[in-house]
């Protein structure tokens, strides 16, 4: 390969799925010792893209080359082979097994004809420390971890397979700031080291920190190429989405004297020992956000209230009476309203293979059925009203929720639950690894719902979502509401103080954040 020949190019690639075209003549060059961001909205192309250079998919038109040779992978496992190994946004973990089998799954080693363990191990291990998780134990098993520590074992996976073009999707989008800093460090070991890294996400600041180079996606195809840092945030939104870019956050009304009774009160919550005594109320219209650094009870808190967690002590209230809400199924109740948007939208939130139309109605099926027989209009109006409110891209209502792109699943989950009308909404993240266009989408929709009487609580990793869509944030530390936020106070020096548990008068500068 000589020095102008890239690591890796595509010429001319189109892809068609029935009469959607995924990609239209897209090209792509990608030089060893650089990370290449590929940017776009979800639909833009993205993931087809990375699915064609994968192996996953063959392309309907185009060409491939490595090191200035035409080439083409019938599978995965031919892309792994010549040095093209992908991290795709769902985890490939087999929950029941170790991390050390999850690893080495493809081509472990072996001795007198069976797997060598110890060997097994060691590979595990290099792997780990590769990727940053030198705190992760071989044996334990994958469905005891996190998931930001699947998310780590997932790049170890792909480490051990001696990468030489690493492609990583919204790879950190399930990870805490921690593992995040940790995980850049590990990549710009790995661009030093002469790999060529493709890197997808919706995070901005991401970007900016990592890549050398830039190309932008709408409507499968390629709009530009640029050096990273050559391009404003408002350029770049502007090329993604196709029109001039706007204030992401819809404004915020005037607060209101609070009268009455609040629609969902806790007092004095705990399940020990993540949830220590959290006190909070919610009221019609308004939108409570949850701060705080990842990992303090913030899940555990939106699992309580939602009665998927046993043992839990203190009181909860919907419309000041106490109610004990002691599975999903009360929870979603008529009399109590409440929806869960749940972290993962891939297994907590749909049935991938099973189509758009049961994942929305499945939800709703009460309130669509008559005698216990699905009404087919009452269900066929309801689907379509949905999707023309949440704007769902999607061809027609047979397709599998698993062939939309990930902000339409997004949607499909948001719009299932809305199908029941509740009136206490509780979002777990909702926003992780979708496109900015969406994410305008689904803050304009949570304003209207709020708007239309809903009491909102989010919880949002995301200090920006939280300053700009909240009405107050409580930010919470060790299992516990430490400081509540309201109006003017909540900033991203207050946010970041208070997940620190220091006062903020002694927070100095806000650092940045990963």
């Amino acid at each position: 390969m000589t020095e102008t020949t890239p690591l890796f190019r595509l010429e001319g690639i189109s892809k068609r799925y029935g009469g959607v075209r995924a990609l239209e003549n897209a090209d792509l060059t990608v030089e060893a010792g650089r990370v290449h961001a590929i940017l776009g909205e979800n639909g833009a192309g993205k993931s087809t893209l990375i699915k064609v250079i994968a192996g996953v998919v063959q392309p309907d038109e185009g060409r491939m080359l490595l090191d200035g040779r035409e080439i083409s992978f019938r599978d995965p496992a031919a892309a792994n082979a010549a040095g093209i190994v992908c991290i795709f946004q769902e985890l490939s973990l087999i929950p029941d097994l170790s991390v050390a089998d999850n690893i080495i799954a493809s081509d472990p080693p072996t001795r007198f004809g069976m797997i060598d363990r110890r060997a097994q191990r060691r590979l595990a291990e290099d792997a780990l420390a590769r990727a940053g998780g030198v705190d992760i134990h071989p044996a334990a098993l994958v469905k005891d971890l996190p998931l930001s520590r699947r998310q780590i074992i997932e790049i170890a996976k792909a480490l051990a397979r001696k990468p030489r073009l690493l492609i990583l999707d919204e790879a950190t989008s399930a990870l805490t700031a921690a593992d995040v800093k940790t995980v850049f460090e590990v990549l710009k070991r790995l661009r030093s080291e002469g790999i060529a890294l493709l890197y997808i996400s919706h995070r901005m600041h991401e970007i900016a920190e990592l890549a050398d180079d830039c190309t932008v996606f709408r409507n499968g195809r390629k709009i530009a190429t640029y050096r990273a840092g050559t391009k404003s945030d408002n350029e770049v939104v502007e090329m993604m989405i196709g029109r001039e870019y706007h204030h992401v956050f819809p404004s915020k009304p005037e607060p209101k004297p609070a009268t009455g009774a609040p629609v969902l009160e806790v007092r004095n919550l705990g399940w020990a020992p993540r949830l220590n005594g959290v006190s909070l109320t919610a009221r019609a219209g308004e939108v409570v956000g949850l701060g705080g650094l990842d990992g303090q009870g913030q899940r555990e808190l939106l699992l309580a209230l939602f009665g998927v967690l046993r043992g839990i002590s203190g009181e909860v209230l919907i419309d000041g009476k106490p109610r004990r809400i002691s599975s999903p199924r009360a929870a979603k109740d008529d009399d109590i309203g409440m929806a869960l948007i749940p972290e993962d939208r891939k297994t907590e939130g749909l049935m991938l293979p099973m189509s758009v139309r049961d994942n929305l109605s499945f939800a709703a099926m009460s309130h669509l059925s008559k005698g216990g027989i699905i009404d087919p209009g009452a269900e066929r109006r309801a689907i379509d009203e949905m999707i023309q409110l949440l704007a769902i891209k999607t061809d027609g209502t047979a397709v599998p929720a698993g062939s939309l792109s990930g902000g339409n699943q997004q949607k499909v989950v948001i719009a299932k639950w809305l199908m029941r009308e509740p009136r206490i909404i509780l979002l777990n993240d909702p926003t992780r690894g979708i496109d900015v266009g969406t994410k305008q989408e689904i803050y304009a929709l949570l304003r209207r719902l709020a708007d239309a009487g809903a009491a909102i609580v989010l919880y949002s990793t995301d200090y920006d979502e939280l300053i700009g869509c909240c009405d107050k944030v409580l930010v919470m530390y060790d299992g516990a509401i430490k400081r509540t936020l309201t109006g003017a106070e909540i900033t991203e020096r207050a946010l970041i103080a208070s997940a620190l548990n220091i006062d903020v008068a002694e927070a100095g500068p806000a650092p940045a954040l990963a």
